[in-house]
């Protein structure tokens, strides 16, 4: 309603400004997949609501799993089932290979830089290299799992703390602060949070206005025309938290830069390194973005996935029981014996709830935008060149038809099955799919299941007082990313160890 109010104010000098392309693609909307009926000029962005993801899903349900919304003057078509995800992210992901920029991601700057929101050509396919050989390798993250080790130990010990005063840990804000910690280590070698995370709060207020910035509606991305004046001054508002990032960005390169400036041989080993000996230019305007979208979206993502999990777990205590049991006598009863990347592969329990955790809490429950870069025909309809596409991995992860009791938490389901977040079980597509899958998947899940096991295996867990596993608050606030409405606080108690 907020949104519909802004526009009215300016809606009647750009009346005709809209109208006439609404008239002149009349014909067309023959050739194009279902949809709900819009009003004039807003077209469907009303019924989106505050969760698109959840309206989307209910959409679907009538119109079918491709359908067509108007959002403003943007044709819109969205995918919500595991076959239309296949067809059109597999055997047509050439055509889909560019995504539409929200016009909060310009406000940074060189945006045209960054690997998530650059059309798929020559510069992406560069930097997805990049990416793939030098960075998310399994040996590159080997290397570095030591600076990994050292910041949970950091996290244990904060949360030992909480532990002798019996008082309730925030874990969003505590799994934000351990992943973005997490990630600066493995990027930078350097911790971005203090070591009592002081600064966490700071830095999280950052990260997430940018990720809701970026999927706040917004009138300049459904009325291009309407970009050059920013009437919600998003991009005034969200530049402040870029330009934020860029100034420690700038420190820590330049500080990086110096040092290899003096000493030919100084080397660190972390993707800062491989970053500047990739960069054609090897400066920090050329690495800047790339950096950005690593950092942001791998500390926002996998701290939210971490809370998520931690708040499933306690919702099912048999659930608890059962991961704890499986560290015991994987890992020791032993508290002060330490969990290690090397030992993921021996806990599928834990694996089954991170995975489990994902399905139900996608990080990117639309994923990223995608737009068609010519006509192509699908299931009999015609997605038009231009057409932006939407895939709700939100409700294909809920689809009943490939998952029994689909809005029940049981990691049961993934143990000893095939069904994997890769990118070839479109029934199971949290990291996307396809040439623009998350490039980032192989650390992430590092990170994730070596903290959740590390927060089960070192402390028994409980609610706070007043709260049970039927009342906790499971409400979702939507951005780019999926975070918990109601932060997670729970109260860590003393294990006893042998």
């Amino acid at each position: 309603m907020e949104l519909f109010l802004q526009f009215l104010l300016f809606s009647i000098p750009i009346f005709f400004l809209f109208i006439r392309p609404f008239i002149l693609r009349k014909s067309d909307t023959k050739r194009l997949p279902p949809g709900p009926r819009g009003i004039p000029i807003l077209g469907n962005l009303l019924q989106l609501g505050p969760r698109p993801h959840e309206s989307l899903h209910e959409m679907a349900k009538l119109y079918g799993p491709l359908m067509t919304l108007r959002l403003g003057s943007v044709t819109t078509v969205v995918a919500s089932s595991p076959d239309m995800a296949r067809e059109l992210l597999h055997n047509h992901d050439q055509v889909f290979a560019n995504r539409p920029i929200p016009d909060s991601v310009t406000a940074q700057p060189n945006h045209q830089g960054t690997l998530a929101w650059v059309p798929g050509d020559h510069r992406w396919r560069n930097r997805r290299r990049i990416c793939s050989s030098q960075l998310f390798t399994a040996q590159r993250l080997d290397i570095l799992q030591h600076f990994r080790h050292r910041k949970v130990e950091q996290v244990l010990g904060h949360i030992r703390k909480h532990c002798d005063a019996a008082t309730p840990v925030d874990i969003g804000s505590l799994s934000f602060a351990a992943t973005l910690n997490l990630m600066s280590n493995t990027i930078f070698s350097v911790d971005i949070i203090d070591a009592e995370f002081g600064t966490a709060q700071e830095f999280k207020d950052v990260v997430w206005s940018i990720m809701e910035y970026a999927g706040k509606p917004n009138l300049s991305d459904y009325f291009p025309a309407l970009k050059r004046f920013d009437l919600q001054r998003v991009k005034l508002s969200v530049r402040v938290s870029y330009l934020r990032l860029h100034e420690i960005f700038d420190e820590i390169i330049a500080q990086r830069l110096e040092a290899r400036e003096k000493d030919k041989k100084s080397r660190h080993e972390d993707f800062l390194d491989v970053l500047l000996d990739q960069s054609d230019e090897n400066s920090p305007e050329a690495i800047k973005p790339v950096i950005m979208d690593l950092f942001i979206a791998g500390s926002d993502t996998s701290g939210s996935t971490t809370e998520w999990a931690m708040a499933e777990v306690l919702r099912k205590p048999k659930v608890l029981q059962k991961a704890q049991k499986e560290l015991e006598e994987v890992i020791g009863s032993s508290t002060q014996q330490r969990i290690k990347e090397s030992d993921i592969d021996r806990l599928p329990y834990i694996q089954a709830i991170v995975k489990e955790t994902l399905r139900l809490h996608p990080a990117a429950p639309l994923l990223l935008p995608y737009i068609a870069a010519n006509d192509v025909v699908v299931n009999g309809y015609t997605i038009q060149k231009g057409n932006q596409l939407l895939v709700n991995a939100w409700s294909i992860g809920r689809n009943p038809k490939y998952w029994q009791d689909p809005l029940t938490f049981s990691p049961e389901r993934f143990l000893g099955s095939s069904v994997d977040y890769r990118g070839r079980d479109f029934e199971y597509i949290p990291f996307g799919a396809g040439r623009r899958i998350c490039p980032g998947l192989p650390l992430a899940n590092r990170m994730v299941t070596l903290l959740l096991a590390s927060l089960l295996h070192s402390f028994d867990w409980k609610l706070p007082e007043g709260i049970t596993s039927e009342n906790l608050d499971m409400t979702e606030q939507f951005g780019i990313t999926l975070k918990k409405a109601i932060p997670l606080c729970a109260v860590p108690l003393v294990k006893n160890s042998s």
